[in-house]
């Protein structure tokens, strides 16, 4: 079985003056950085925490499903 990929938003917040790296798919998965690719780099070892956890306590691991609303204008034809 093939790795899931999640979509991750990746953005600057203003607020707390660093990187937001956001898993819309796996609730509360969030984490921060200094640069975009130290966010990056949290999200995705997060990502394999969540889920991780999830499995451990028998869970059921969403799928990746999230899409940007530009995706779904993009491929709604």
């Amino acid at each position: 079985m093939s790795e899931a990929r999640y979509h991750i938003n990746l953005f600057w917040s203003r607020e707390d003056e660093c990187w937001i790296a956001d898993v819309p798919d796996l609730r509360y998965c969030t984490t921060h950085g200094e640069t975009p690719d130290e966010a990056l780099t949290n999200v995705r070892e997060a990502i394999e925490g969540w889920i991780a956890t999830a499995q451990d306590a028998g869970l059921e691991v969403p799928p990746p499903r999230y899409r940007p609303a530009i995706y779904a204008a993009r491929f709604a034809a």
